[in-house]
């Protein structure tokens, strides 16, 4: 009886103390992986990481102290303590490491989709493409040589047939229904103008072959400067596409971002879709709506708006429908405040249908796309359509830079994953969030939209009938100029 008396209590105590041990150096374990990672990831100042390295360890070694206590209530309340921290340090490390392989999967842009579809009439007898083995195909002659001769390479492969080249779509299209030709070939961006002018081919026509290729980009649009000290230029290229963010389509959004880090000011400058200006690199006196700069590709339409406005644009970021849907749905939802109550309605692979009431609006994902693409039912039309893209981002920006996003961040995340292009590089992507952290600004944003004149014009893309377009005022665009170099230089 003596002997177990005697024995016994110091075993236990032993059992106990390397209990606690083993608890601590699991819980110091764990902050250690968390410096290194937060170190690595370069995204806190580094009076923030000291300070964070400092807390780790006190706490740990405090809790030690605790836990070795005599008295069992201490004890308790160290062990207690310390599996908390554990807990939170798994939390934060499981954050940080989902944020690291975000950046590294972001896509920056070093190449275009372009999707083929090889047609037919519906009239016909063709099924397949290889029942249009030595048959004639029409394939229209377009600043995008290299994607062409991709498609060509890829039709080649599967079957023979005679090419037949024309210069523009409606002479293409003419080809098909008197039976020039017997099947055509075209990229789906241009597909989408060609429907949008006529409805002869949406009618008549049959799809009996699709297929992408991916055109390498020459990615001389970056204009790196340190996002942290000096003003730059983002352009946001938002295409009317579903799907996978590389695909070639007409860009229905087109906004410059202009954000000076040093006076926390942001301007956000839109150009209507039918704005009439002149595409860089097409040789033609010919002008263009902006939204078919998009057709052939964001280089073309970077540096058209870039021609438009005399600025250089220092980066870009395309977005298409599915990434707003994800990122508002994600977000819980966002508040617009609209100045007119209208209704949104169109069909497309769904019936869409959404009322607007004057005011503030909640808005979901499908709701947000409905908002921003409306145009018809508004007031001012497109320049009311431009106001709401505006209002999206804005509320887009207050939504992210709020404490809310700590309990969606995961999600926001998961969103945004192959859901947009940029060729913003992951360094400055690191470095602008590191300045966030640091400084923790409240951003003064400022909107202004160009304005023009509605008229009907021949156009670039479609050269035989006129369509809608608006013309610009030039002292809408001086001004924009104007506001453009004020943050600049602020």
């Amino acid at each position: 009886m003596k002997k177990n008396e005697t024995t016994n209590p110091p075993k236990r105590k032993r059992v106990k103390k390397k209990v606690f041990r083993r608890l601590f150096y699991v819980s110091f374990l764990l902050s250690i992986l968390l410096l290194v990672a937060l170190f690595f990831s370069n995204l806190l100042p580094m009076h923030y990481f000291v300070l964070i390295g400092i807390a780790l360890v006190l706490f740990d070694f405090g809790m030690l102290s605790l836990t070795l206590k005599k008295d069992w209530k201490k004890r308790f309340l160290g062990s207690f303590l310390t599996i908390v921290k554990m807990i939170g340090t798994i939390l934060l490390l499981g954050y940080l490491v989902h944020t690291l392989l975000f950046l590294q999967k972001i896509n920056h842009g070093n190449y275009n989709t372009q999707n083929y579809s090889v047609i037919v009439l519906n009239t016909g007898n063709y099924k397949d493409l290889k029942d249009i083995k030595d048959k004639k195909l029409g394939i229209l002659n377009s600043k995008e040589e290299e994607g062409l001769q991709e498609a060509k390479k890829h039709i080649n492969k599967k079957t023979s047939v005679e090419y037949v080249s024309v210069t523009d779509m409606d002479a293409l299209l003419e080809d098909l229904l008197d039976q020039k030709v017997d099947a055509i070939l075209m990229e789906d961006a241009q597909k989408s103008v060609l429907e949008e002018m006529s409805n002869e081919l949406k009618n008549k026509e049959k799809i009996i072959y699709t297929f992408s290729v991916d055109v390498e980009l020459n990615d001389g649009l970056i204009k790196n400067v340190d996002i942290t000290k000096e003003a730059f230029n983002i352009y946001i290229s938002g295409i009317d596409s579903y799907g996978k963010i590389t695909s070639v389509s007409r860009s229905d959004v087109n906004m410059v971002v202009t954000v000076n880090p040093k006076t926390h000011k942001v301007l956000l400058t839109s150009i209507p879709r039918d704005y009439y200006v002149k595409l860089h690199g097409i040789n033609t006196n010919l002008k263009d709506k902006i939204t078919h700069a998009g057709i052939h590709g964001i280089d073309t339409s970077v540096k058209t708006v870039e021609d438009l406005l005399e600025i250089d644009i220092n980066y870009y970021a395309k977005v298409n429908f599915t990434s707003l849907i994800k990122i508002v749905d994600e977000l819980g939802g966002i508040d617009v405040d609209c100045d007119e109550a209208f209704r949104a309605y169109y069909e497309e692979d769904e019936v869409v249908n959404y009322s607007f009431k004057k005011g503030i609006n909640h808005l979901n994902g499908k709701q947000a796309l409905a908002y921003a693409r409306e145009r018809k039912s508004l007031k001012d039309g497109d320049v009311g359509r431009v106001k709401h893209q505006q209002q999206l981002i804005e509320a887009l920006l207050k939504k992210a830079l709020s404490k809310d996003i700590l309990l969606k961040y995961n999600n926001l995340l998961n969103a945004l994953n192959d859901k947009f292009v940029t060729n913003v590089g992951t360094e400055n992507i690191t470095k602008l969030i590191k300045q966030q952290i640091k400084e923790m600004p409240s951003w003064e944003v400022e909107k202004y939209t160009l304005e023009g004149t509605d008229a009907h014009e021949y156009t670039y893309s479609y050269k035989t009938v006129k369509s809608y377009v608006m013309m610009p005022k030039e002292e809408s665009v001086t001004t924009a100029k104007d506001k453009i170099k004020n943050i600049m230089e602020a």
